[in-house]
């Protein structure tokens, strides 16, 4: 049996193996357990994100986007022409505004993707038992100091001891705008909360709290200059509200 390449193996979390090759995968997996986990890691990782993310494809259509089309009538073609003609007197002239216009729905934009994000990672390595992060607490000091490297700043994970959560370690994650770090928390029954930090939020000044939410996981998030805090968890809006009200006063000078 030849050793299947990472793309074969791809293919295998994803069953678009051919049954015969698949055996043969199935085998060399068989004797090799630190692979096999990382397989299957990934498998219950994109199950996870499933779940999160299919009820969408089962909400309907809206109504305006399953009406027929309507056959313009003769003056909403001369319209048309004439709404043509006028728009392209004022291009110059609305070209300046167009690019203020896109600048603005960046921004506008940015906050929502940094809670959906924020989330994902959460529902991601949240429940993960065996390798839920890259280092773990007990390498505190080696993790703090990669982080604030790759960040371009100095991180300091916030103290949730007196809420009942210890560190529990953190990983490297990409964002759209470079790299993001993401702590993770436990309490004494397990359950955890993460606290994702991007550095990639357009110099926004807004550092005022918002709320989302992403299936079951609730996220509270805030924008500081460049870099973008949220804190994700399962637990109630109230609790959580509270711990990044501390989380918040902890970060910020």
């Amino acid at each position: 049996m030849s050793i299947p390449t990472e793309a074969e193996l791809q293919a295998w979390v994803d069953g678009r193996l051919a049954p015969s090759r698949r055996a043969e995968v199935d085998s060399y997996l068989a004797v090799r357990p630190d692979e096999s986990e990382r397989l299957t890691a990934y498998r219950r990782q994109n199950k996870e994100l499933r779940a999160l993310f299919n009820p969408v494809m089962d909400e309907s259509l809206p109504s305006a986007l399953t009406r027929p089309p309507r056959r313009p009538l003769p003056w909403m073609r001369i319209a048309a022409a004439i709404s043509i003609a006028v728009g392209a007197g004022l291009l110059g002239m609305a070209a300046g505004w167009s690019m203020r216009g896109q600048a603005l729905a960046t921004i506008a934009a940015a906050p929502d993707a940094l809670p959906h994000r924020a989330a994902v990672a959460h529902a991601v390595y949240a429940p993960e038992v065996r390798h839920p992060v890259e280092v773990g607490a007990d390498q505190q000091k080696h993790l703090v100091a990669w982080l604030s490297k790759r960040l371009g700043t100095e991180l300091k994970p916030p103290q949730l001891s007196p809420l009942g959560y210890e560190l529990v370690g953190g990983r490297l994650l990409p964002g759209d705008g470079g790299p993001v770090a993401q702590f993770m928390y436990a309490d004494s029954t397990g359950q955890r909360l993460t606290l994702y930090v991007s550095s990639g939020q357009k110099e926004m000044r807004e550092t005022g709290f918002r709320f989302a939410q992403e299936g079951n996981v609730r996220v509270f998030y805030w924008i500081d200059g460049s870099f973008g805090y949220a804190l994700s968890g399962s637990i109630s809006k109230d609790d959580l509200g509270r711990i990044a009200q501390t989380v918040y006063d902890q970060l910020t000078p």
